[in-house]
């Protein structure tokens, strides 16, 4: 089941986000997430205005997304490429599995996919199991972006 993120599922929530970025950095990509992303108080700040989101199964928190309607500054500017739509859209951030259930990135993106037609999402050049997972769900490359910090991104949207 997706529903949106409680401060109760805080401890579990970052527990899931600390198995994901080990599992990052034994993958090849250490330097995505570091050791302390997504800080404390962005997860905070997503759950208070309701926009980040878990999967579980009974009752147990597996998966954990931000899914956020609306413009998203890391999208403004695009290079090597163009967005498909300009089309208003959502933007999914953030999303990690603790490994325990396979599947978890496919149902988390069809709930996404149920709410909004444009979807747009990006990853790190080296996160090799994300690039796989995005594109096996549908979603087409579209470029390079910058997130927050600088860095560069591989970007995606998905059209209805």
């Amino acid at each position: 089941m997706i529903r949106p993120a409680f401060p109760q599922d805080f401890s579990s929530i970052l527990r899931v986000y600390e198995i994901a970025r080990k599992f990052m950095a034994d993958n090849g990509n250490p330097f995505q997430w570091g050791d302390r992303f997504p800080p404390e108080d962005m997860l905070k700040e997503d759950i208070e205005k309701q926009q980040l989101y878990v999967y579980t199964n009974q009752d147990m928190i597996h998966g954990v997304f931000a899914f956020i309607p609306g413009k998203d500054l890391s999208y403004e500017n695009i290079e090597n490429g163009s967005w498909r739509s300009a089309s208003s859209y959502s933007a999914i951030h953030r999303i990690a599995s603790n490994g325990m259930e396979r599947g978890i990135f496919t149902k988390c993106i069809n709930y996404c996919k149920e709410q909004s037609p444009h979807l747009r999402i990006d990853t790190h050049e080296n996160n090799e199991v994300m690039k796989y997972l995005i594109q096996k769900n549908g979603f087409v490359k579209c470029g390079t972006v910058y997130v927050e910090d600088g860095s560069s991104r591989i970007a995606f949207d998905y059209l209805k």
